[in-house]
C-alpha cells in the first residue's frame, strides 16, 4: 500500500551516519524497516508501516543530544532494548524516566539518539 499523502504529515527522514550499510542493517534488524536502493544509488528505507521513508546520509554530524527527538513505536520497549543492544546500539535512557509513559532512548551505530515508545495497555 503506498503512503497516505496528507498535508502536514511527516513523510521523510534523513539519518546521519558514517557507515550506511551498518546503520541500514541495524534498523532493518531492530525495527523491521525495509531497506532499498533508490534510483540515484542511495540506500533508503521505508518504516514498518510503509508510511515514512528516508535515507542514511554521510557528511552530517549525528544528533547526539535530544533536541528534535524522534520516537519509534514498538510493541515492547523492553524487547526493543534487547534488540538495540544485540545489534550494536546503546541505551542512553532506560525505561521509567518518562513514567507513566513507557519509553527509553538509544544511540544508534551512527551516534544518533532516538526514542522508543510503547502504547500503554488498554
Amino acid at each position: 500500500m503506498p503512503p497516505t499523502p496528507k498535508d502536514g504529515k511527516i513523510c521523510y527522514v534523513e539519518i546521519p551516519t558514517t557507515a550506511v550499510q551498518r546503520s541500514a542493517e541495524f534498523y532493518r534488524k531492530v525495527f523491521g524497516w525495509k531497506v532499498r536502493q533508490r534510483g540515484d544509488g542511495a540506500t533508503a528505507f521505508d518504516d514498518a508501516t510503509g508510511q515514512v521513508s528516508g535515507a542514511w546520509v554521510l557528511g552530517r554530524p549525528p544528533a547526539t543530544e535530544p533536541g528534535l527527538l524522534i520516537y519509534i513505536m514498538v510493541d515492547s520497549v523492553a524487547s526493543a532494548i534487547d534488540a538495540v543492544i544485540e545489534n550494536g546500539g546503546e541505551i542512553v535512557q532506560p525505561i521509567g524516566a518518562d513514567a507513566p509513559e513507557i519509553t527509553a532512548r538509544f544511540r544508534d551505530p551512527g551516534g544518533n539518539v532516538l526514542g522508543l515508545y510503547q502504547e500503554p495497555s488498554q
